[in-house]
């Protein structure tokens, strides 16, 4: 990262708020990328429009699973077959072309099927530079029924660089890192890429209404002092079994907690869309503000109890490839027996 990034002046960020179609739902892969492909032309025509009005944004998101839809219960090898590609792939391309043709970044979110781990598909997030470069890659830890990095740590940790593991791209907009969905409930996730100086989190959102969620989108802005762009799908939320689940709220927040940007229809749009000043989260970040201050952060006091925490195991499908979700039952229940024994779980 640059120690002197110089001066970035205000620059506007747009949520793409989209309907996606499934693809898990298709009987067979042909019918799949079809579904696939309306998913990416729907995209790229909110894009094409946005960026034909006056106020042309730097920046887009699209949410979580909007270009694939969720794989629901699908088994993993399945999966790979039915919708699944490498990034960069045929689902980046037609937004690498996008983002060359009017010198734009676009933040989007994919299951990657990466070749170099055959077998396993991956939750992966993407930004792609104004040059059609992708610039950032993140593949999502915190999973529940998807393969995770975690799954064979020991492996992939061997073979990605600490940088690429939760990355954070230094770009002429500021420093960005990528958080999918549910995983910003997460506290370390934020945190680590706060740490490799994240000045924004793009987030790709596809999920429900909660209580939980909305304060998390705050604290994890309000904690690292960042900018969250949290962009939602339109329609039904991914796991919306009977399409009845509705999405929106997209959003954007400040390093205060303040709604920049907010839509709470489930309608395609591109009305989310504000303006970032890095300069004035820089100087606020140069700024003695208390507790939450970064000046004043006490990590040395955390790292102990860090260090002993070890509850779902690593390495869990290390030598078998994860199948689908049953596959996990006998390591959740290996994670109940450790954190009943620390104390942190009581039988009831």
């Amino acid at each position: 990262m640059s120690n002197n990034p110089g001066s970035i002046q205000p620059w506007r960020a747009t949520c793409v708020q989209i309907t996606s179609n499934l693809a898990v739902l298709a009987p067979d892969p042909d019918a799949a990328w079809k579904i696939i492909q309306a998913n990416i032309a729907g995209a790229v025509a909110l894009i094409e429009a946005a960026m034909a009005g006056p106020d042309k944004p730097k920046l887009f998101v699209m949410p979580e699973f909007g270009l694939q839809g969720a794989p629901l219960e699908m088994p993993v090898a399945d999966w790979i077959a039915q919708a699944c590609c490498a990034v960069p792939g045929p689902i980046t391309a037609p937004f690498q072309d996008l983002a060359r043709k009017h010198g734009i970044f676009i933040g989007g979110n994919q299951f990657e099927a990466p070749p170099e781990w055959p077998g396993r598909y991956f939750n992966t997030c993407f930004l792609i530079d104004p040059k059609g470069d992708i610039v950032l890659r993140y593949r999502r830890i915190n999973t529940a029924i998807f393969p995770s990095p975690h799954d064979f740590m020991n492996d992939y940790l061997a073979a990605t660089a600490p940088s690429d593991v939760f990355p954070v791209v230094d770009t002429e907009l500021g420093r960005i890192g990528m958080i999918s969905c549910g995983e910003i409930t997460v506290p370390e996730v934020a945190r680590v890429m706060m740490m490799q100086g994240a000045e924004i989190i793009l987030h790709p959102n596809n999920g429900p209404h909660t209580l939980a969620s909305d304060a998390a989108k705050v604290s994890r802005a309000t904690e690292n002092l960042i900018y969250l762009v949290s962009a939602n799908v339109a329609g039904p939320i991914g796991f919306s079994v009977d399409r009845t689940e509705p999405g929106g709220r997209s959003r954007i927040l400040d390093w205060r907690g303040n709604m920049l940007a907010y839509q709470e229809e489930a309608v395609e749009s591109t009305s989310v869309t504000a303006m970032i000043d890095i300069e004035a989260l820089r100087r606020a970040r140069l700024t003695d503000s208390g507790p939450s201050s970064l000046l004043r952060s006490r990590f040395e006091m955390y790292r102990p109890f860090y260090q002993a925490a070890s509850f779902y195991p690593a390495n869990a499908f290390r030598k078998n490839l994860m199948t689908g979700l049953p596959a996990t039952e006998i390591f959740i229940e290996q994670s109940r027996q450790k954190l009943l024994a620390a104390k942190i779980l009581t039988n009831v």
